[in-house]
């Protein structure tokens, strides 16, 4: 009995044992068979590192969808971090510094050469000319901790001793400390990649990969850049892109710092923020659309993964993939825009009137139906594709096509103010479409001054007076009106106030009494009736101008814009859509705009330039005074202007030109009645011989 119980005990044990391993044996048949995979990755995975993977920016199309500016892509030269020798191996990367650098000089490629040191003709090494930041923070804790007096020499040789370059000449030691001071100066690590070379050849890029192992941590990445499929159109609106200077750094690391401290935030919202953070070496639009609609045209950067096992090879894997920018379409017409460009151009060029002076203007053309801008052009004018190229040149240019007339010159408007002061007359009641005022070239309201007008027009109506731009009539209309009552129609024109235009413009000046006192100046009774034929201290940009032919042609003013709508990349989505913005309406009655059309209506007819176009056209010019010094020496001349709208009985466009150095302001109905026959007729071939108006106005 006992033998028996001994047996079922031993054989109970041994089945317990059995059991015991089996359930053993299963697990590790599942660890190493079936998930060996996952258990193996997870055991020689030691480290991961995220970078950053550089998204592409979104495009900028006219109205019609036709691409503005877009992107190519283009190999570039980047020190990844993840496989980069650490700073401990600071020897190992002077090698690979010099070697890279032997290439690309070889090879013809430019390199980022940031460093504000240079040799001198003598070979003495001297601080770069303008580049005051960049020394201080050479200077600075971050990289040499030198004083302030600290001399170029010294800087040198504090860079030479830091990145250990005694044993290279001076010129190389230079170029590789000038690569280990930008790596300093954009805090180089696996999310902050240093973009050594911009664009290099598929030849280069070949080099670097077949030699891999001599050129660790040298990436070829394919990127993408500006590319524009004609540079000349719309240079001024469209902008640029360009690396972040230290202030807009600063300035964007502080708003992302703000947008995270959100508590509110999601955890997808913030990956997204942290996507979309600037590094030191990014690039960013530095006006025109470029600037102002950063915020869309900018993409959400990826990040790839760099894992280490454990014998220290390295893997990488895209993980989050990049998302392009958004596509910003204008309302800018690029075939009227080059068209009114050329046209542009081609009167300047004719009519100028003093060689000494350069021969310079814009034109405007409006949507008067929701203030969208169809063309807007500055004459001189410039490449985008060869702006960096080309802009110290540019810069010099004494005709300064880099400076955007259109939207930040403001002038005199001369005669182009009637129309206005004809509105305010008219509502107020000190005049009516009957009233008549004695022309005799000569207004002697004032005892003390006598105000005179370019022509004899005897007894005129303000309709007639609009036509033959009598400077009488109007003078003693703004006498009646006063500076207040006249400024508060104008102030409905938008005259002298911003267009609210997305890209930058002028604010120019309305007369008044205000604004001459707050200079030191007096006002005097004889300035509101100069202030009443666009004289006085009135000052106005030209796409104010054509918005104010906008809103007289339909008694709506919109806010002026460029943008029509934002959509995704993929054009699936609309992020912004502008029909049109109603700043104010005019209040003012149907009878009244009746009466100037038909005064504006009477001038276009006058026009011989404008008898062939497809539509009549209401119009008003104006001439004004101006003075440049021309080599020390003051040289007068004129300024001609014209605002206008078509059709003239249900009114589509507003065009609004001004040309400095021109003799008279109706000579440019030339220019305009080109504008006309692009806009409505698709053909800018046109009779131009015009029959000069005799009367400056």
């Amino acid at each position: 009995m006992k033998e028996k119980s001994l047996r079922l005990r031993t054989v109970a044990f041994l089945v317990a044992i059995a059991l015991f391993f089996s359930v053993f044996l299963v697990d590790l048949f599942r660890v190493q068979i079936v998930n060996a995979g996952n258990y193996s990755t997870g055991r020689v995975a030691l480290n991961s590192v995220n970078s950053t993977v550089r998204a592409a920016r979104g495009e900028i199309l006219d109205c019609n969808g036709v691409p503005l500016v877009t992107n190519e892509q283009v190999n570039t030269i980047v020190l990844n971090a993840s496989y980069f020798p650490p700073t401990a191996e600071q020897e190992r990367r002077n090698e690979i510094l010099a070697a890279l650098i032997a290439l690309c000089e070889a090879h013809g490629v430019e390199w980022n050469d940031d460093l504000p040191l240079v040799f001198d003709v003598n070979g003495q090494i001297q601080y770069k000319e303008n580049a005051d930041s960049d020394i201080a923070f050479l200077k600075s804790r971050d990289v040499l901790h030198l004083n302030s007096y600290a001399t170029a020499q010294n800087c040198f040789d504090a860079l030479v001793e830091t990145f250990k370059l005694q044993d290279y000449d001076k010129e190389t030691a230079r170029k590789i400390a000038s690569v280990c001071y930008s790596l300093k100066r954009i805090s180089f690590s696996a999310m902050n990649p240093f973009t050594f070379a911009d664009e290099v050849s598929t030849e280069v890029a070949a080099i670097i990969k077949e030699n891999s192992a001599e050129f660790a941590g040298v990436d070829i990445e394919v990127t993408t850049r500006r590319s524009y499929p004609d540079g000349t159109i719309a240079p001024h609106i469209l902008g640029v892109v360009g690396q972040l200077d230290a202030e807009e750094y600063e300035a964007r690391s502080t708003e992302y710092e703000e947008a995270r401290a959100d508590e509110s935030l999601t955890e997808s919202e913030r990956q997204t923020l942290a996507l979309r953070a600037y590094a030191m070496n990014d690039t960013i639009g530095k006006f025109g659309i470029e600037s102002a609609m950063e915020e869309y045209l900018r993409g959400t950067n990826g990040v790839m993964t760099t894992t280490t096992d454990a014998d220290g090879n390295k893997t990488s894997e895209l993980t989050t993939a990049p998302i392009e920018g958004n596509a910003v379409i204008l309302t800018i017409d690029s075939k009227l825009q080059k068209q009114t460009q050329d046209a542009l151009a081609a009167f300047i060029q004719e009519y100028r009137d003093k060689e000494s002076i350069p021969a310079v203007g814009s034109a405007v053309v409006i949507d008067v139906k929701t203030g969208g801008v169809l063309a807007c052009a500055t004459y001189p004018s410039y490449d985008l594709s060869a702006y960096y190229d080309n802009y110290a040149a540019l810069a010099a240019d004494d005709s300064s096509p880099l400076w955007n007339r259109a939207l930040l010159s403001t002038y005199a408007p001369g005669s182009t103010m009637k129309p206005a002061i004809a509105v305010a007359g008219l509502e107020e009641g000190v005049i009516t479409e009957s009233t008549r005022f004695r022309c005799t070239r000569y207004y002697t309201y004032f005892t003390d001054t006598v105000f005179r007008c370019t022509g004899y027009h005897g007894n005129i109506d303000v309709k007639e007076a609009l036509n033959q731009s009598c400077n009488i009539f109007f003078y003693e209309t703004g006498r009646l009106l006063g500076i207040d009552r006249m400024n508060e129609y104008c102030t409905r024109f938008g005259l002298g106030q911003k267009t609210g235009v997305e890209v930058g413009e002028s604010t120019g000046v309305l007369a008044s009494i205000a604004y001459r006192e707050s200079h030191g100046g007096t006002w005097y009774p004889g300035d509101t009736v100069q202030a009443a034929i666009g004289q006085s201290d009135n000052l106005f940009t030209p796409i104010q101008l054509a918005n104010y032919a906008a809103a007289l042609a339909t008694g709506t003013r919109y806010q002026a814009h460029f943008v029509k709508s934002v959509k995704s990349a993929d054009y699936s989505e609309t992020i912004l859509e502008n029909t049109g913005t109603v700043l104010n309406e005019l209040n003012v009655s149907d009878n009244t705009l009746r009466i100037v059309h038909e005064g504006m209506h009477r001038y276009g007819q006058r026009m011989s330039a404008f008898r062939s176009l497809p539509v009549e056209v209401a119009a008003k010019s104006g001439t004004a005074e101006s003075k440049a010094k021309v080599e020390g020496k003051i040289v007068e001349g004129l300024n001609g202007f014209m605002i206008s709208f078509a059709p003239y009985d249900d009114p589509e466009i507003a065009v609004a030109v001004a040309i400095e150095n021109l003799n008279s302001g109706s000579a440019t109905a030339t220019l305009v009645a080109q504008i006309y026959q692009a806009y409505f007729s698709g053909d800018t071939t046109l009779d131009t011989e015009q029959g000069y108006n005799s009367v400056l106005s």
